[in-house]
């Protein structure tokens, strides 16, 4: 009975953190309106500065994208967290009898939503300013696959970048270098499909994402309980 009753708190415990920044965020609209307004500030930016035609757009799509996705999505980690430090919230959930690695799944699972309901909004934008269909199934695989990898390594991060009085500025110069394969792969993966490559291109970066993200979710579960400790 106690066995079962173990992944049962877990789950509790991990929908309980879900639901509280959800619920947070709601009321709130503060970490959803301001990664907005970046990701499509940025998206319009670049579609006055870059005015190509069709086939060079298509070249550059990707790379937009996702520097799109990971400056709004950095944004969202450093004010997720931070509201949980400044509101005493962190230290409450640290203080539960739960397993740590609870708290993680369920920020992680929380910022990887925000970063979904971004990236829903900007691609139908995106879209229709530069005349170019995103909604393509590998394209929005790999999408779910990059945001996986990108919130696992940042929800680790940025709870360790809490703590300092520069959490602002020391988030990005720790994640930025450790995202660097996940942006690539994720890259030359939009890439490949938007310009019909075929699958044995793109294969390889596909592979390299699934990689990524089952190594550094395993890692940031190895690892939370002694970062939080610290």
């Amino acid at each position: 009975m106690k066995n079962n009753s173990q992944p049962a708190n877990f789950f509790r415990a991990l929908w309980a953190v879900v639901w509280k920044d959800l619920s947070a965020e709601w009321r709130s609209r503060e970490l959803l309106t301001a990664m907005l307004v970046f990701a499509l500030l940025v998206i319009l930016i670049f579609n006055f500065a870059l005015e190509l035609d069709a086939r060079a757009r298509a070249s550059v799509t990707s790379g937009v994208l996702w520097v799109t996705f990971a400056f709004a999505g950095t944004l969202g980690l450093n004010r997720s967290m931070a509201a949980e430090k400044d509101r005493g919230c962190l230290d409450g959930l640290l203080l539960t009898p739960v397993d740590r690695s609870a708290i993680y799944f369920g920020k992680a699972i929380g910022n990887l939503i925000f970063m979904f309901v971004v990236e829903v909004i900007v691609l139908p934008i995106y879209s229709v300013l530069y005349n170019i269909n995103l909604f393509r199934p590998g394209l929005l695989l790999v999408i779910v696959l990059g945001s996986i990898g990108y919130v696992a390594v940042g929800t680790l991060l940025s709870t360790m970048a809490v703590q300092a009085r520069t959490r602002d500025i020391l988030l990005p110069i720790l994640l930025f270098p450790l995202v660097v394969p996940v942006m690539i792969a994720a890259v030359k993966a939009s890439g490949g499909f938007l310009q019909g490559l075929p699958w044995d291109e793109i294969s390889i970066w596909i592979n390299l994402l699934i990689v990524y993200d089952v190594i550094f979710v395993a890692v940031a579960f190895m690892f939370f309980d002694y970062v939080v400790e610290e």
